[in-house]
């Protein structure tokens, strides 16, 4: 992988960006798109050539009710032998109506073959609160055999806070545990604007699971933090979580990157991990942060800690 591309602007104009490496090596790019109006894919031999690839429109948003506006955060994961996206959308008559949607490919090839929409993805008979209210960023991750699906829900009276939830999937497209609430905005750099946590990401190393996050506006308030369990503890308990003090990865103004966030992880060809994340290169922004396009994805390599712990910094 040429070195250049790492702190750079890699893909331009695609925030939330999710890159997911095969079992056949095979990469896989997706993104929000900057009308948020459906769900793209890309393949490459590596991940360098992600920027290059072709991107094929797989699902297009509807003209009116459910999954009509604010397409987000898309990611691509294989559960059981088959192909599932899962995203988030609104609905043209009450854009801020945000819920998990799931889709399904009937084949093997995700950028050729027929995508089933699931619908909404649904929570267990049991839990009354989850996806009731604005919920995104749904991201799947495995442990001791098991699957769990890691979100974003807002709650509150008043004031709207953004918090994560976890729970145990029964299938890809529905729960099997009632939520647990992961994280809420504690601290005064999780509230600059919005008291936010959102688009929960996770990383596996040395018996131990990471799961980094959002947190704020979408501006140059943009930050991620981190979590971390130790690979056999109950990751349904939350007291078993631990939750960094400080912001893992920052705005740097030095160089030139704002709002670093909404992430994701993969492997370079080497098998070394690599941050995926989108920033911006302006402090200042034209018009409405949500709708102003200039969210672009970069990689950054990924270092350890003494403690094992993941270390992110710009070079």
């Amino acid at each position: 992988m040429k070195e250049t591309i790492y702190q750079d602007v890699w893909i331009p104009q695609r925030a939330d960006p999710y890159v997911y490496r095969h079992t056949d090596g095979s990469y896989y790019f997706t993104a929000s798109l900057p009308a948020y109006d459906g769900i793209a894919l890309r393949r490459a031999a590596g991940l360098e050539e992600l920027a290059q690839a072709e991107e094929v429109m797989i699902w297009k948003k509807h003209a009116s009710g459910p999954m009509s506006e604010h397409v987000w955060a898309p990611e691509l994961h294989y559960l059981e032998g088959k192909w599932y996206i899962y995203f988030a959308a609104g609905e043209a008559e009450n854009i801020w109506n945000i819920r998990p949607y799931v889709l399904e490919c009937q084949g093997s090839d995700p950028l050729t073959d027929e995508w089933v929409e699931k619908g909404m993805l649904q929570c267990s008979e049991e839990d009354e609160f989850s996806f009731r209210a604005f919920s995104l960023d749904t991201t799947i991750f495995e442990n001791q055999g098991k699957n769990y699906c890691i979100w974003a829900e807002k709650v509150g009276v008043g004031r709207q806070i953004s918090n994560l939830y976890i729970a145990q999937l029964e299938s890809p497209t529905k729960l099997k545990t009632v939520q647990v609430l992961l994280t809420t905005p504690d601290y005064d750099w999780e509230r600059k604007g919005f008291w936010v946590n959102e688009g929960p990401a996770v990383l596996k190393h040395d018996g131990r699971i990471y799961v980094t996050y959002s947190a704020s506006d979408t501006g140059v308030n943009y930050c991620m933090g981190m979590l971390s369990i130790d690979e056999k503890e109950d990751v349904l308990d939350p007291r078993n979580w631990r939750k960094e003090r400080m912001p893992v990865l920052k705005s740097d103004e030095s160089k030139g990157i704002y709002g670093p966030g909404h992430n994701s992880f993969t492997t370079d060809a080497d098998g070394n991990p690599v941050l995926v994340f989108h920033a911006r290169t302006e402090k200042e922004i034209v018009g409405n942060p949500l709708y102003n396009p200039n969210r672009h994805a970069m990689l950054m390599k990924i270092e350890w800690g003494k403690n094992g712990e993941p270390l992110f910094a710009f070079a």
